[in-house]
């Protein structure tokens, strides 16, 4: 149930990080790697890793865009 629940939290944290990573819209990782952290720590609680995982690739995904964009940008 906790996987479930990570992965209903990663998914919507997926798609506003692909948008957050066009131009000028880099700002909304602040709002996107928090959201996925909560569901990272819901993975972990988790006996499947599905959902752990999603939730770090959209953690590293967002870490990557903000350093490159300088962290605003």
């Amino acid at each position: 149930m906790l996987n479930l629940i990570s992965l209903l939290i990663g998914i919507p944290a997926l798609i506003a990080g692909i948008v957050a990573f066009t131009p000028l819209l880099g700002w909304a990782n602040w709002l996107v790697i928090p959201f996925a952290i909560v569901g990272a720590a819901i993975g972990a609680m988790s006996d499947s890793n599905a959902g752990r995982n999603l939730n770090i690739l959209v953690i590293a995904f967002g870490v990557a865009r903000l350093m490159l964009g300088g962290g605003i940008l």
